[in-house]
């Protein structure tokens, strides 16, 4: 069963971006009851990243995204997955391109494990593409196409900066799918190496069901208190999406 408090709200999800497990450890202490989803990253990974999240789901209850945008022939990913699914995992990065996502699903069967496709990373541009040798194309409509193929290769949702959450929460296909969006950051906070950014109730009111943040929250003088201020702003009326 999943921790239920007066305050937590597991729209948002808090990156655990420290260096090891027992920052990360004295990060979910600090924010307690506040917060009941954690995402751990590939950062995390060497340094106790899963034996973390086990710990946090079977020790403090909370929900876990294991963001590892897994890459690989179809075969090495299935296998991946089918190891990561054992760990009671609530949401697994992996990257868009059709045949990932099909392993994935496969590698998942079975399981609750949701497996999510990442479009584009929410730190590149176009200039970005270019270099990586990326066909031609606004970012946005590229990620949209990519959201697309994801969803028809079986993915349960995707990952997408805010600015194309509502583009991609219009496509049929995105019907019962999820939208999670990095690259939130509240009025005022430093945008560090994000360039696609939105705040955290316009990345709501555009679609996302998810929105993750990390250094506004475990930088900040009281990881608590900002915390708390994004939840109140996920429940504002700036949140509310336009059918809603």
């Amino acid at each position: 069963m999943n921790q239920t408090t007066a305050t937590s709200d597991d729209r948002l999800i808090v990156a655990l971006d420290v260096p090891n497990v027992l920052d990360g450890l004295e990060l979910v202490n600090q924010l307690g009851d506040a917060v009941s989803f954690y995402k751990i990253g590939l950062g995390m990974l060497t340094g106790g990243g899963l034996a973390l999240a086990n710990e946090l789901k079977l020790e403090h209850d909370k929900r876990i995204f294991l963001d590892m945008k897994l890459f690989d022939i179809g075969a090495t990913v299935e296998a991946a997955v089918r190891g990561i699914a054992q760990f009671d995992i609530d949401f697994l990065t992996v990257h868009g391109d059709p045949h990932v996502v099909r392993a994935a699903k496969e590698g998942a069967a079975g399981k609750d494990m949701k497996i999510l496709a990442v479009t584009i990373l929410t730190s590149l541009d176009r200039t970005d593409l270019d270099a990586s040798l990326i066909k031609e194309g606004a970012v946005p409509d590229l990620v949209v196409d990519r959201a697309a193929n994801a969803f028809d290769a079986g993915a349960d949702g995707v990952i997408a900066s805010p600015q194309e959450a509502a583009a991609i929460r219009a496509l049929p296909e995105s019907a019962g799918r999820l939208i999670v969006t990095p690259g939130v950051r509240p009025a005022g906070a430093d945008l560090g190496d994000q360039k696609r950014i939105a705040t955290p109730a316009a990345a709501i009111a555009a679609g996302a069901d998810h929105v993750v943040v990390g250094r506004p929250i475990h930088k900040a003088p009281s990881p608590r208190g900002a915390a708390e201020d994004i939840l109140a702003e996920l429940r504002s009326p700036q949140a509310q999406t336009p059918n809603s």
